[in-house]
């Protein structure tokens, strides 16, 4: 079905980025409870082509990334026998997270292997879902919808309401919809369902918004949300073909584990002799950009930070840190590896304590600083020390392709 006919089928959802609401914003009376709509009866699970149909500018971010600098480069799943892992792009960029969240197209997949191939998660496939207060101590995760309905994050995964209205920003009469305006899509509280896992405990994997509730905002440290770094502005009509004004709208883009500009504004590295001629270093690594921990989010993301004293050409000293989120509770360690068998998650559970002991992620406005002490003569060396992304730290090491380098600094050391 061509863009121009969607467009005609599907009216009913030309203004899904509009506006939208299920609760008044504080202050505000609550408005009356709407009808079920007949808008949306896929639910969350209406497709998003058919909000592209007149959104076309937010669907072309949203599915094909562009005004990114998004990539998908092959990522092996454990050996580097394995099939690289690809997602498909018919652009130089590639298409959101969240455009591509629950899509699985291919024959050997971590879900598969970690999971038995169940879809246990419901951020995947969310049913309609309320904005929760900022001060809830533990955030539900969403409620699943059907199985019949899986189609991954849609664009209603987002904007539709329990009520059946479409949530946005501004107040909108000219929708062929009922939409509500509701600021509150404008904060972080907007992501909390799904990237808040539990109960904050520091160091464990997927809670990026308890770390930037509790680290960051309630830490008075900036009062970006998650928006203003992960969605950035532009101008814009939301609806090209429509008579709506131009405002300030979100790029539905949400640039992060894959985007070489976030991940390299996040951290920095400098190397400090503390004694003269002596070789006793510290590395400080720096959260100075993300408002929340590096790396965040899967347990899979790991920075290592590795240090080389090189006497002219060659490596004479050589140490290597992980830091990475931890994929329970409590830290990675191999001495839970008998209890680990006896898990239904056994598998992803067990690649995380054979790894051992790590260190936790570098939350936001922290400054991490590491003590090296190599054996060294006395001489003249260089400390060159960097730091790389690692989009998957269970696979093979030597497998670079889901690599990227954060950040590399020198320091020459005279040790007498």
């Amino acid at each position: 079905m061509s863009l121009t006919h969607l467009a005609v089928a599907f009216a009913a959802s030309s203004a899904l980025f509009l506006g939208g609401a299920h609760a008044a914003p504080p202050g505000q009376a609550a408005p009356t409870k709407p009808a079920p709509s007949r808008d949306f009866p896929q639910g969350t699970a209406t497709p998003s082509e058919e909000c592209g149909a007149c959104h076309l500018a937010i669907y072309r971010e949203y599915a094909h990334g562009f005004g990114s600098d998004m990539r998908y480069p092959g990522i092996v799943y454990r050996t580097l026998k394995d099939k690289a892992l690809t997602m498909p792009a018919g652009v130089s960029v590639a298409a959101s997270a969240h455009a591509v969240a629950g899509v699985d197209p291919f024959p050997i997949h971590a879900r598969g292997a970690e999971e038995e191939g169940k879809a246990c998660n419901v951020c995947h496939f969310p049913a309609p879902w309320r904005i929760p207060p900022p001060d809830t101590p533990e955030v539900a995760r969403p409620r699943a919808r059907a199985a019949a309905q899986a189609a991954g994050i849609t664009c209603a995964s987002c904007h539709l309401t329990p009520e059946g209205t479409i949530r946005g920003p501004d107040v909108v009469t000219a929708a062929p919809h009922a939409t509500t305006a509701d600021p509150r899509i404008r904060s972080s509280e907007m992501c909390a369902h799904c990237h808040a896992l539990g109960k904050r405990v520091i160091g464990k994997q997927t809670q990026t918004y308890l770390e930037w509730r509790d680290d960051f905002a309630g830490a008075g440290l900036g009062r970006q949300q998650c928006q203003d770094c992960h969605m950035s502005r532009t101008r814009r009509k939301t609806a090209e073909d429509y008579d709506v004004p131009v405002r300030a709208v979100a790029r539905h883009l949400w640039t992060g584990g894959h985007s070489a500009q976030r991940l390299g504004s996040a951290l920095s590295l400098v190397i400090a002799q503390k004694a003269k001629e002596r070789a006793d270093l510290e590395l400080h690594v720096i959260n100075v950009g993300a408002g929340h921990s590096v790396p965040t989010g899967s347990n899979r993301r790991a920075v290592y930070l590795r240090a080389d004293v090189l006497a002219g050409r060659k490596v004479v000293a050589t140490k290597e840190w992980l830091f990475a989120p931890w994929y329970g509770n409590r830290p990675d360690d191999r001495a839970f590896l008998a209890e680990d068998k006896k898990r239904p998650d056994a598998v992803a559970a067990i690649q995380a304590d054979e790894q051992g002991p790590h260190e936790p992620p570098i939350r936001a406005g922290e400054e991490r600083v590491l003590a090296w002490q190599p054996a060294l003569r006395a001489g003249r060396y260089t400390v060159v020390a960097r730091l790389v992304y690692d989009l998957n730290r269970y696979n093979d090491r030597a497998f670079a392709g889901d690599q990227r380098e954060l950040s590399r600094t020198s320091l020459p050391l005279a040790v007498k």
